[in-house]
């Protein structure tokens, strides 16, 4: 799975980076595409599932596709430099899009299929975009008439769009005109652009607040791959099972571009994520050579398959050579079980600042929670008198778009990356600590680092999925819980050690209960007794993209639960406060 030698790095003036020289950047995606379209030719780029089997797209088909698009687009008053949003969902049209629009000298800008009028009109706005291009109706619905585009493009053909919602759009095509072939030899993709030139504007997923815009080079993207590349033996017989959203860093940038640049078979995920029965039939039929996932995913396929020995076979499969993940650690019952079959387990590091990986852990070194690994070659990470990590290498961004407030002091003097992670260097490789901005200071001034007390919640109680800990201001910290409902009511099987001890709650009435011995446990567990809860509330209800309290990415957004939660966090502190729904407060020994 790695390479040899890889995993050596060396510390001078307390900066740590990998001892491995990073060489050969492909210097534009136009490059790398022709690359692997001569090299891959034959082989399947890309498959999506039709019925009940995957149907594919080989590379020279999936090629010549890319160039019609650059083509086509100019007939629609596409520039080198121009923007173009795209406001879908993943599907194999939005790749080529993408792809096109990068290749071809254009800023592709992809945007959360989900989003509501507001705010999708309002990233298109501060894009500067001069196309958009929508899935289908459920977008198109959203969007005014009056946002000045030049051209709106749909992937879903016409018949699957509303008539009305049409006829408000004077200047809109369907996107297969794109595909059309033409007659012109002498017209190629964008092969002279430079390593330095934006070619992809990402939004950041806003976990603490507002978004920003990330411009991004063809270096930042593809200096990644070439240190990927130096670590991992991944070749054109490499698989991937893709659910991760492409208008994200870690799907759109890290895994999408993991498979182009090795010629893997990208193989699109037909639930896009959201049905683990589904994503468990998807495997069996093309059976992945890496995974990449978050958690909630790891946690929701595991709990399933441990109840079904045929199920268990075809996910642990003999060809999984590992599987990686990001966001948060893997709850230990769920590496284990990863661990126990000798399939490493990845976890890297990183943001959409950063193209987005900075750090990867050793499959050599024995895992620790928090440790997320040593520097990819090319990049430099050290940590600042605050504990901030600074990072610097090929990989970093130019800046936010036309955001003065936010690029203001993101760069050290001497041009080092501001991540706003606070971590420390140890010999296994880099720990996270915390987002810088979410350490709270009490009424008598003792900082709490809330996201440690999370931790340990969820990793103390399987059936509790998200845990925010607030107390701003106040004389102690207090914690909101939200329930694991897929292991309620369900029999634990594959799990009896990890179990043995837990009362395995069969509604939240009977969790709420059993929950004070494990906060208790957790409370006893701080040495600094500041930093114990003294009350905590489950909650019966669920954290979401649509409410904006999850990230698209699945994290916890904290400032926004704060805003949504307001009363029941009011009521932790004030119990004769009245709120209407049906809540469980749980009084701790702090």
């Amino acid at each position: 799975m790695e390479k040899e030698n890889n995993s050596l790095v060396v510390k001078s003036n307390k900066v740590l980076e990998s001892n491995i020289q990073l060489k050969n950047i492909i210097p534009n995606i136009a490059l790398m595409l022709k690359r692997s379209s001569i090299n891959y030719s034959g082989k399947i780029a890309f498959q999506h599932r039709i019925k009940d089997k995957y149907v594919g797209i080989s590379w020279k088909e999936f090629y010549k596709n890319l160039v019609n698009i650059s083509y086509n687009l100019q007939k629609y008053g596409f520039k080198k430099g121009d923007k173009i949003v795209i406001y879908s969902e993943n599907r194999f049209e939005m790749l080529e899009l993408e792809l096109s629009i990068m290749s071809s000298g254009g800023v592709a800008v992809p945007i959360f299929f989900n989003y509501n009028k507001e705010t999708a009109e309002q990233l298109i706005k501060h894009a500067d975009a001069n196309f958009l291009v929508v899935g289908g109706n459920s977008q198109l619905e959203k969007i005014s008439n009056k946002l000045g585009l030049k051209h709106i493009f749909t992937f879903d053909s016409f018949e699957h769009i509303d008539k009305e919602i049409l006829k408000k759009h004077k200047n809109i095509s369907q996107f297969k005109v794109l595909l059309n072939n033409f007659n012109d030899e002498n017209f190629t993709l964008n092969f002279e652009a430079q390593p330095d030139d934006i070619c992809l504007n990402m939004y950041t997923s806003g976990t603490m607040g507002n978004q920003k815009c990330v411009q991004l080079t063809h270096k930042n993207i593809l200096s990644q791959q070439a240190a990927l590349s130096m670590l991992w033996n991944l070749d054109e017989n490499d698989r991937f099972l893709s659910f991760l959203r492409w208008h994200h860093s870690f799907g759109g940038i890290f895994e999408i571009f993991n498979a182009l640049y090795n010629g893997a078979t990208l193989s699109l995920e037909s639930s896009l994520g959201l049905d683990p029965a589904v994503i468990l039939e998807n495997w069996k039929i093309v059976k992945p050579t890496i995974f990449f996932s978050v958690p909630i995913i790891y946690q929701a396929m595991i709990d399933m398959i441990l109840n079904d020995k045929e199920a268990e076979k075809s996910f642990f499969h003999p060809e999984l050579k590992f599987v990686f993940t990001a966001a948060a650690p893997l709850p230990p019952r769920i590496s284990n079980e990863f661990k126990k079959r000798n399939i490493p387990v990845i976890e890297g590091w990183g943001l959409t600042e950063t193209s987005p990986c900075c750090t990867i852990t050793d499959s050599k070194i024995e895992r620790e929670p928090g440790v997320v690994g040593f520097p990819i070659p090319g990049v430099k990470i050290k940590v600042a008198d605050d504990g901030e990590i600074l990072v610097k290498g090929p990989n970093v961004m130019v800046g936010y778009y036309k955001n003065d407030k936010a690029n203001k002091g993101i760069f050290t003097e001497d041009n080092w990356f501001c991540t706003g992670d606070v971590g420390e260097i140890t010999e296994k490789g880099l720990r996270i600590i915390t987002r810088k901005d979410r350490i709270f200071k009490l009424m008598n001034a003792e900082k709490i680092i809330p996201t440690k007390i999370e931790e340990n919640i969820t990793k103390k109680c399987h059936f509790i999925s998200y845990a925010y800990v607030t107390g701003s201001g106040k004389k102690y910290p207090v914690a909101l819980l939200f329930p694991n409902r897929s292991l309620l009511n369900k029999k634990l099987f594959g799990f009896d050690m990890e179990f043995e001890k837990c009362k395995c709650p069969k509604s939240l009435k009977d969790l709420s209960q059993c929950l004070q011995n494990c906060l208790n446990e957790v409370n006893c567990g701080l040495k600094q007794k500041f930093s114990r809860l003294n009350t905590a509330m489950l909650v019966d209800g669920d954290l979401s993209v649509e409410n904006k309290t999850l990230t698209p990415s699945m994290k916890l957004a904290p400032n926004n639960v704060k805003e949504v939660y307001k009363a029941n966090i009011e009521k932790l502190y004030n119990p004769d406060y009245n709120i209407k729904e049906q809540v469980y407060i749980i009084p701790l020994n702090s």
